[in-house]
């Protein structure tokens, strides 16, 4: 697999595609339209020849190798990320990439921005909600850990009883979230259904909405 290329951007023969030649040899590299510009100068022409160091990610499909490239490890490190996650593919990918730095993105999960991912071209209100939902325990992001978990208790250890009312709670606000998300009684019930009940709302929300979206 390539990750990374050195060489120079020769060629710009689209909006998102460069030709990068290393030692002779071209290979053409889908990006985004701020890094072709970045790679290729506008004012060379077509014919930049400029140095360039392109981080990599080689997608192989069955009609196609494709080479998508970045100018920084952490936009290719968060495409990578994005493409892990459900119903993503890498013209979604690469859309997000080209709208929202890996700061910015990392930033709209922490704060459950629904709104700005859903700038990008593609991405609506419920795709917007999942991705959130998945991402936070994908993305690299700060450490939260004066924020409690989740059925914490200021007392002593709760028995059973204590353990058994988290479960139901855990369930009533993924089933309450996933009504929000626009999903029916009958998708909801089939979805938790299948869910253990010591697994925590996120971890619960995640699972159910992959099951959601194999369907």
């Amino acid at each position: 697999m390539i990750g990374l290329l050195r060489g120079s951007a020769v060629l710009r023969t689209a909006e998102s595609e460069v030709i990068v030649d290393v030692g002779g040899v071209g290979y053409r590299v889908t990006v985004t339209p701020a890094t072709a510009v970045a790679l290729c100068s506008a004012s060379a022409g077509t014919n930049a020849g400029h140095e360039a160091t392109v981080f990599v990610h080689t997608h192989v499909r069955e009609d196609a190798i494709v080479l998508y490239g970045f100018v920084h490890d952490d936009e290719r490190r968060c495409f990578e990320v994005l493409l892990g996650s459900h119903g993503v593919g890498p013209a979604l990918a690469l859309a997000i990439v080209a709208m929202l730095s890996p700061a910015a993105l990392s930033t709209a999960v922490l704060e459950d921005d629904v709104e700005t991912l859903c700038t990008v071209p593609g991405v609506g209100r419920k795709t917007a909600a999942r991705l959130l939902i998945e991402l936070k325990s994908r993305l690299d992001l700060p450490d939260l850990s004066g924020v409690p978990a989740f059925g914490a208790t200021d007392g002593a250890d709760g028995g059973p009883g204590d353990a058994l009312r988290a479960a139901r709670s855990s369930r009533a606000e993924a089933r309450a979230a996933l009504s929000e998300l626009g999903y029916g009684t009958d998708e909801i019930r089939g979805a938790l259904d299948r869910l253990r009940d010591d697994v925590g709302v996120e971890e619960m929300l995640r699972l159910a909405l992959r099951e959601l979206a194999s369907r």
